[in-house]
């Protein structure tokens, strides 16, 4: 097990992507944010919008909540709907009786926030970058009785195969695997969700990536049926709207996966483009983080801060990454976007990288 560094300041575990485009960032061009371009499409907004006459009666999410069983497969005792995974990771953090929680860095930080924010002392398991950042299970406590994972991995785009993850599980042990941005990849292979043999597995899953829904918050834990009863008690009367409950069934329909599916290959297409671009600006110290799998890349970048506020200046919003656990200030996170975005981005790196004293406003979008 590896841990920060003596002496390294402590990350930001509550810095998020959206901070990037807050305030004076509002008119950039939002590389920071994992939510795809574009979106809700208008399909999804009509069937949400229609649900807005019941807004009178308490919501009832019994509907919902079979819908995603059926689309997974599974008895609705083994699925709970909550207020976007991030609510799931403070039911966990409150409800279970856990020992001593690992969670596997770098990955997104709010699990690890809301364990801290419930009492519990954390221990982390750092990924390494000369190892592509990919899963050491010999490297997970076997006392750990609460692990961690995000896969495929916010920031690192890592897909882990669907055996290594599921090797973790143990008796006495949750496995909780973040798979809010497996929709993102085509066939969704290496998927745990669905799966009833690996002992003590908690699967979440978002719906505001794919969909653009962040400002709804909708999302879903699968999990057996005790430690669903477990997070049900943990959580408020009504936890999810009735829109967001429109938009959970709407969103597991077969027209809607199908088009799931081809976004997760358009954003494949999309994103070898911008890493092939990124690639060529090796010579300047640029480091793609490789095979990327989400709708985002790692990159580092000599001197990254400097360059995040240079690309500020030419309209560019990207994802610090030194807020991540086990990455350091010269890291950056890019969501893919369409090519002709990415085509303006990589104009501006390259002339912040380049002549990184000139202003070189003429980059900009």
């Amino acid at each position: 097990m590896r841990t920060e560094p003596d002496g390294a300041p402590e990350p930001d575990l509550r810095h998020h992507g959206d901070a990037e485009v807050r305030d004076d960032g509002a008119g950039l061009v939002d590389l920071a944010v994992n939510v795809r371009a574009d979106t809700p499409p208008r399909w999804l907004r009509e069937e949400i919008a229609g649900s807005l006459s019941s807004l009178a009666a308490y919501p009832d999410g019994r509907a919902a909540r079979a819908a995603v069983a059926a689309r997974h497969g599974l008895p609705v005792e083994r699925v709970l709907l909550t207020a976007g995974a991030a609510e799931a990771f403070v039911l966990l953090a409150r409800a279970l009786k856990v020992r001593r929680p690992v969670v596997v860095h770098p990955q997104f930080t709010e699990p690890e926030a809301a364990l801290r924010d419930a009492g519990h002392s954390v221990d982390r398991v750092l990924l390494r970058e000369r190892d592509g950042f990919r899963l050491d299970p010999s490297a997970v406590p076997e006392d750990a009785d609460l692990v961690v994972i995000g896969n495929p991995t916010n920031p690192t785009s890592v897909l882990h195969p669907a055996g290594a993850v599921a090797g973790l599980a143990r008796p006495g042990r949750t496995l909780v695997v973040d798979e809010a941005f497996m929709d993102a990849v085509p066939g969704e292979r290496e998927a745990l969700a669905g799966r009833t043999d690996v002992s003590g597995l908690v699967v979440l899953r978002s719906l505001t990536k794919t969909w653009g829904l962040a400002g709804l918050r909708i999302g879903y834990v699968l999990a057996p049926p005790e430690i669903i009863t477990e997070l049900e008690r943990a959580q408020p009367l009504w936890p999810v709207s009735t829109p967001a409950l429109a938009a959970a069934r709407a969103c597991v329909t077969p027209r809607a996966l199908a088009e799931a599916g081809h976004a997760a290959h358009r954003i494949a297409g999309d994103r070898e483009h911008l890493v092939a671009g990124l690639t060529a600006l090796a010579a300047h110290g640029v480091r793609v983080v490789r095979p990327a799998h989400g709708p985002f890349v790692l990159v580092r970048v000599p001197d990254a801060a400097t360059v995040r506020h240079r690309l500020r200046d030419l309209g560019y919003a990207v994802r610090r990454g030194d807020t991540f656990p086990g990455l350091d200030r010269d890291w950056i996170r890019l969501a893919v976007r369409d090519r002709t975005t990415a085509d303006g981005f990589l104009k501006a790196l390259s002339a912040v990288l380049v002549a990184p004293d000139s202003p070189a406003r003429e980059a900009a979008p």
